[in-house]
Formats: C-alpha cells, sequence, structure tokens
C-alpha cells in the first residue's frame, strides 16, 4: 500500500490535484479566520455618537438612532422613542413604550 508522502508513484494530474486541494483547504481556513476577526472587531467597535444638533432631555441617553427621510428617532434609555424633525432638530413626538 502507497503512503501520502510517496509521490513519485502518482502520475502528474493527481499531484496537480493534491497540491490544489490543499491550497484550497489553506485558502479556506484563512477566509474563515478574516471573517471571525472581522466580526469581532466590528461587534467590539464603539457605536456611532448622535449628530450634535441633537439634544436630549436632562438624564437621558440613547441606545438606538435611527432616521427616514425628514425625520430622526431616538430610543431612550428610559424607554421613550423620541422623534425629531431632520430639518429644525426639534421634537416632532414622543411615544413612551410600554
Amino acid at each position: 500500500m502507497e503512503t501520502s508522502s510517496d509521490n513519485g508513484s502518482l502520475p502528474p494530474q493527481l499531484i496537480f490535484l493534491k497540491r490544489l486541494v490543499t491550497a484550497l483547504g489553506v485558502v479556506m481556513i484563512a477566509g474563515f479566520l478574516v471573517l471571525i476577526a472581522a466580526l469581532v472587531i466590528r461587534l467590539n467597535a464603539d457605536p456611532l455618537p448622535l449628530p450634535d444638533r441633537i439634544s436630549l432631555p436632562e438624564g437621558v441617553t440613547a441606545t438606538a438612532f435611527t432616521q427616514g427621510t425628514d425625520w430622526f428617532a431616538v430610543v431612550t434609555s428610559d424607554n421613550r422613542i423620541l422623534i425629531y424633525d431632520r430639518t429644525t432638530s426639534a421634537l416632532r413626538q414622543e411615544v413612551a413604550i410600554e
């Protein structure tokens, strides 16, 4: 029985195929490690700060931010959604989350 390290008796096409499969395995493992590293870096990044023009009420911190075409909304730590006008930055609506 031939061992896998005995490449002298294998045809050249099989030697090429063996090296190609090995290279593919190495590239897949490296790609997977890069993907995991990118996810870890992205999930540990600091959240983006709110725009300076938004003034939240005293003692309130923002937990989420979203925006539409003419408005933006801030979800606060005290379970409220504050909706602001995009052009004037004035508070349009306040929604309490139950």
